[in-house]
């Protein structure tokens, strides 16, 4: 099998990739069809999200809801046709610009990928869209910072969110923006929620959730520090990048240790990004 299926609440169901970072996807369902959000990496993951989608719900899958246009998490949407797909509008220009080049390099990298085929979903929405289906309310928000087309996909009646990346075992700013993220992960606080389904990694439920989001803000908020230190000090960028995830604040375990490289990467973005702007600053020039 090449996902993992998790019952997270009545009739709300994870699915997480063994392939590809543990990626997850989900499905609601309703008694007049289910909502799909995400669609998986690789199609023979893809196929099995969505046969047990249209098996568990009388009316198939009538929605599908890409939380951003990552290929983990949107390559999948092909394999959708009769169902309406949805994701924010900056989601769909960035589809629109570089999805289809980024797909021919990838199949080029990956063969288990030949098949896959660009769909660009046709309806988005600004800062929120809700879809009544059944006796389920599912509403996407939008949720910048880890990039700047994300959407979380709440519901209301269970009160799960399906985070996507804004929460990870550790943020990923790579592409993103950091302070955005922070104000992403706020509004994640502010939700009456039972349980999170992490855009990697594994569910969050209610006692872990208040924690989790904290650290992740600290986190957040010491590595901007950390790597503004090193910039204005002029440490080389090898540096930083030894600064080790647990006294940022996070575990090295999650994602079989993947984590730590997502915190590396994290750490020579911001250098790099520091940099660029400490150099366009125009020199003061004395009176």
């Amino acid at each position: 099998m090449p996902t993992y299926r998790e019952r997270v609440a009545e009739d709300i169901y994870m699915f997480t990739s063994e392939l590809y970072a543990q990626v997850t996807a989900g499905v609601i369902a309703t008694r007049e069809g289910s909502i799909v959000v995400d669609t998986l990496p690789f199609p023979q993951e893809s196929r099995e999200l969505r046969d047990f989608a249209e098996r568990i719900s009388p009316g198939g899958v009538r929605y599908v809801l890409l939380t951003h246009s990552h290929a983990d998490h949107a390559n999948g949407l092909y394999l959708f046709p009769r169902a309406e797909a949805i994701c924010h509008k900056r989601c769909r220009e960035l589809l629109l610009r570089y999805g289809q080049r980024a797909l021919d390099e990838a199949k080029k990298q990956t063969p288990e990928l030949a098949e896959v085929r660009l769909r660009i979903p046709r309806v988005t929405f600004d800062e929120t869209l809700t879809v009544r289906l059944g006796d389920k309310t599912v509403t996407a928000m939008y949720a910048p910072g880890h990039s700047p087309d994300v959407a979380m996909v709440y519901v209301k009646e269970l009160k799960v969110l399906f985070a996507s990346d804004t929460v990870m075992p550790v943020p990923y700013i790579v592409g993103g923006d950091p302070g955005v993220l922070i104000e992403s992960l706020r509004k994640v606080r502010s939700l009456p929620l039972e349980s999170i389904v992490q855009g990697h990694g594994e569910v969050l439920l209610r006692g872990e959730i208040k924690e989790v989001v904290d650290s992740s803000i600290a986190y957040l908020e010491t590595i901007q520090r950390l790597a503004r230190e090193y910039v204005e000090s002029g440490q080389p960028r090898r540096e930083i990048a030894r600064i080790d995830i647990e006294s940022c604040g996070k575990s090295r375990i999650p994602l079989g240790g993947l984590v730590q490289s997502l915190h590396r990467a994290n750490l020579l973005y911001l250098y790099d990004r520091y940099r660029s702007q400490r150099e366009r600053q125009p020199e003061s020039v004395p009176a």
